[in-house]
């Protein structure tokens, strides 16, 4: 069964916090800085110090009959519970998928 690879990026709120979730996730923050940010399959959360919003990214491996909206379902499902290990929840999710085999490398002519 021939296998494709999609990059999800999940955008998202983190819902109202109370102080002890704001401390915890303050004290995480380089950890969650965008410069840390990669495609894995497992996903990588990253946020601001503000505590407003976050990023989720991810690779999602799928079948070539599977749909676009499985592979974004199955990556809003990472992310809700990549939040929720932070000890936070979430609202507003909006994701977008890229798969991999439509991405043109242009290469420089010298």
């Amino acid at each position: 069964m021939a296998r494709k690879m999609y990059q999800v990026i999940v955008r998202g709120k983190f819902a109202p916090l109370d102080d002890e979730q704001r401390a915890a996730l303050l004290a995480k923050a380089d950890e969650h800085d965008v410069f840390r940010a990669k495609f894995t399959e497992e996903g990588t959360v990253t946020y601001e110090r503000s505590l407003l919003a976050f990023t989720f990214r991810c690779v999602v491996p799928a079948t070539e009959e599977e749909k676009e909206a499985a592979v974004i379902g199955r990556a809003e499902t990472l992310a809700a519970a990549a939040v929720r290990k932070l000890g936070a929840d979430y609202r507003d999710l909006k994701s977008v998928s890229t798969d991999l085999e439509n991405i043109k490398i242009r290469r420089r002519a010298d």
